[in-house]
């Protein structure tokens, strides 16, 4: 049985990181000839060709210092002030490059590292953000050049005028060197240099997100013998032992929900419907594991007690707000790996109905924990966007497709519902919300008639619900929600 390793996971990260140096000399390659042939062209082959040497090592620099801070979650690695002096280093010596040696120059580019570190910073843009859709490296790349350009010319615009006014504190003698030779001339060549800078660093964070971000399979070559023996054990392997922040987690999750989903590699989803069942009840706790751990903790950093009957947000918020968010956006660190977790788990469910031909989702009563879980983290989200969640009396109604209408209330939201919009927490969780409310129609439209057919008997709770205990909510709470999806109802 072959096994993922910590050496299989150094080599990605190691293959990715070389990909992204060799890429970035490219670029910066292009951007000093570009320079150079337009703005200076007036120098020597030699100081080309030293310049073209420490304008790279500069870069190499930089590079490198991304390389060591970008992480697919939101948690700053707390090396501000090794990204702040890196920055000023790296600009410094660019500009140097591509300006000549001076000294007003050479403090410009001192004053845009760190005016660019602290946009970096204020910015939050070390997060590896994955792309809703996954291209080819040559279109994802080309897609960002507009947004890269317009920001350089924004940033060096920006540090042009900062840079000159810190030059207004500096000695006379200092400043008056600004003045010697054409002016004029000088300051349009401290403006483009300061702007190839700043495209060549926005190009870098471009394409390190692009090269990062993309899908890696998890899975041996087609038609090799471990493809035909275990094809599913290297994905699982990365999904269970690799460390909870790690590039490695996200992109086999991010492997798996694409596998889920889409009928390309529709034979590693087979696999996981293989006779013992066991693959099928690996992948369903990979999945089920992270939105558990968010409707429990969701609950514990709202001081509520899934216990109650009736969940009231607005009175907790009012008691412990700043303690409370601050849990919360803990929680929503890892908002990636719910939202595959989620669409993996329904797209696989959805797909057992005609694909698990050893029926082992049904079996081992998947169906109910996936149901269950969706339905409690669907719950435990809409408790953190401010609807009052509370257990109605149940009425002996029918519903639109014959089904025991629940009178599901979602209640008054809290009144700064509204306020909070803007919010980066609450923006992930109305997203989170989507994405739950969507997975669980997905489950729903593939199950529906033997859904109905399960509630017109009094079934409903024994065959999709779990006997369990849920991890938010309780099993009336959830059969009552999943009436509401029943009837398309649910919003």
């Amino acid at each position: 049985m072959c096994s993922w390793t910590a050496a299989d996971s150094d080599m990605v990260v190691k293959n990715r990181l070389v990909g992204f140096l060799l890429w970035q000399s490219v670029l910066s390659s292009l951007i000093f000839l570009a320079f150079t042939l337009t703005i200076v062209s007036w120098r020597s082959f030699t100081a080309i060709f030293i310049s073209f040497f420490s304008f790279h090592l500069s870069q190499l620099l930089f590079s490198l210092s991304l390389s060591t801070i970008l992480s697919p979650q939101p948690k700053f690695r707390r090396i501000s002030p090794v990204l702040l002096a890196v920055a000023a280093v790296s600009g410094s010596l660019s500009t140097v490059s591509l300006c000549g040696v001076d000294g007003s120059v050479g403090f410009k580019g001192f004053a845009s590292g760190l005016l660019y570190a602290c946009f970096y910073i204020y910015k939050r843009r070390w997060v590896l953000l994955f792309p809703i859709i996954q291209r080819p490296l040559f279109f994802s790349f080309k897609m960002g050049i507009p947004s890269a350009i317009a920001r350089a010319l924004k940033l060096s615009a920006a540090a042009y005028l900062f840079s000159a006014l810190l030059l207004v504190f500096l000695p006379h003698d200092f400043s008056t060197d600004l003045e010697l030779g054409n002016v004029f001339a000088r300051h349009i060549i401290s403006y483009a240099a300061g702007f190839s800078v700043f495209l060549c660093w926005e190009l870098t964070h471009h394409l390190h997100q692009v090269l990062h971000t993309k899908r890696f399979m998890f899975a041996p070559p087609k038609g090799s013998a471990a493809a035909e023996t275990n094809p599913s054990e290297p994905l699982l392997a990365a999904l269970e032992e690799t460390s909870p922040a790690s590039l490695l987690k996200y992109l086999a999750y991010l492997d798996l929900c694409m596998v889920c989903e889409n009928n390309v590699d529709y034979w590693r989803r087979a696999a996981f419907f293989e006779e013992t069942g066991e693959t099928y009840k690996r992948v369903a706790a990979v999945c089920l594991r992270p939105l558990e751990q968010l409707a429990s903790k969701l609950v514990q950093g709202l001081e509520g007690s899934p216990d109650d009957k009736t969940y009231l947000i607005s009175d907790q918020l009012q008691s412990s707000t700043n303690r409370q968010n601050s849990k919360c956006s803990e929680l929503m660190n890892d908002f990636q790996i719910y939202t595959w977790s989620a669409r993996a788990i329904a797209s696989l469910t959805a797909h057992s109905r005609k694909e698990d031909r050893f029926g082992v989702a049904q079996l081992s009563s998947s169906n109910a924990a996936v149901i269950s879980t969706l339905i409690a983290s669907l719950l435990a989200v809409e408790m953190l966007m401010g609807k009052k969640i509370s257990l109605q009396p149940s009425q002996n109604l029918m519903g639109a497709f014959g089904t025991k209408s629940a009178t599901f209330s979602a209640g008054r939201r809290d009144v700064r519902a509204g306020k909070r919009r803007g919010d980066p927490l609450y923006a992930k969780a109305y997203a989170m919300a989507d994405v739950l409310r969507t997975s669980i129609y997905c489950i729903v439209s593939a199950f529906h008639q033997e859904m109905l057919a399960s509630a017109k008997a009094g079934l409903l709770e024994k065959d999709w619900i779990a006997s369990g205990k849920p991890p938010f909510g309780t099993r009336e709470l959830l059969l009552q929600k999943l009436h509401l999806f029943l009837d398309f109802q649910a919003s």
